[in-house]
C-alpha cells in the first residue's frame, strides 16, 4: 500500500494526459503521406505513439527513427502541419476538467510540464481550456527533456515548491521516470496513449483508469484518509 504526502501543487504531463491531442498529431503526419502519394497510415497504429510527438509518428507513418536520413525533412514538415492546425480536433479527456476543479476548489495549484516545444504548447493551451495552469514547462524550456527531471525542478521552483511537493501524472516511462528523478510522488494515468497494461511495469506510486480516481485520492490524502492501493 502506497502511502504519500498531501501536495501543494499537481503537475502534468500534456499529450495523452491532459489532452487527447492525437487526432491533430495524426492527420498532420497523414498529410505528409497524401502529399506523397501515399495513403494515410491508420489512426489505430498511429494513436499509441502519440505521446512520443514526431518521434513517434514519423516512425509508425514511415518507419524512420531520428538518426536515419529523411526523418528531418520529415520531422519539419511534420512541425509546419501540425502548427497549421493543432487543435481542430484536440480535446481535454473526460474528468480533467472536474480533476482540475477540485484541485483548485483545494486551495492548491496546477501546472504542466511536456516535451511539446514552446511553440506548440503556448499556443495550444488557451484554445483547449488549460490557459489558466499556475506554471507551463515545455520540452525546450530547459536544456533537458523528460526524462530529465530538469522540467520538473523548473516548474516546482516556478510555482516556490520543492520538488517533494508536487505529484505528477503522465502517460508515458518517461513521466515516471522523471518524476522518480525529481522525488516526485507519481501518477501514472492508464487512459493514456498506452493504454492501463503497459504502465503496471513503470512502478509509478500509482495507476489509475480514469482522472476521477485521482481527484478522489487527492481528495483522501488531503483529509488524512488516503488507503488507496498502488
Amino acid at each position: 500500500m502506497t502511502q504519500i504526502n498531501p501536495p501543494r501543487a499537481i503537475l502534468f504531463d500534456l499529450d495523452g494526459t491532459l489532452a487527447d491531442t492525437a487526432p491533430d498529431l495524426a492527420a498532420a503526419v497523414n498529410l505528409l503521406r497524401t502529399e506523397r502519394g501515399l495513403e494515410p497510415t491508420a489512426y489505430e497504429l498511429l494513436r499509441p505513439t502519440a505521446s512520443a510527438g514526431a518521434r513517434g509518428m514519423i516512425g509508425a507513418a514511415f518507419g524512420l527513427k531520428p538518426e536515419d536520413e529523411g526523418f528531418i525533412p520529415l520531422r519539419d514538415g511534420f512541425f509546419a502541419n501540425y502548427q497549421a492546425a493543432m487543435a481542430v480536433h484536440s480535446s481535454l479527456f473526460p474528468g480533467i476538467v472536474e480533476l482540475l476543479a477540485g484541485i483548485e476548489q483545494a486551495g492548491l495549484q496546477w501546472g504542466v510540464v511536456t516535451n511539446k516545444p514552446a511553440r506548440f504548447t503556448d499556443p495550444l493551451l488557451p484554445q483547449i481550456g488549460l490557459g489558466h495552469a499556475a506554471c507551463v514547462v515545455s520540452g525546450d524550456t530547459t536544456p533537458h527533456a523528460k526524462p530529465h527531471p530538469a522540467p520538473l525542478f523548473e516548474a516546482a521552483a516556478r510555482l516556490g515548491l520543492a520538488p517533494e511537493q508536487c505529484w505528477y501524472v503522465g502517460d508515458d516511462l518517461r513521466d515516471i521516470q522523471a518524476g522518480k528523478a525529481a522525488a516526485m510522488p507519481t501518477i501514472a494515468c492508464g487512459w493514456g496513449y498506452c493504454g492501463p497494461v503497459e504502465p503496471q511495469g513503470w512502478q509509478a506510486d500509482y495507476l489509475f483508469d480514469s482522472p476521477l480516481q485521482l481527484l478522489v485520492l487527492l481528495q483522501e490524502t488531503l483529509s488524512g484518509r488516503s488507503e488507496l492501493a498502488a
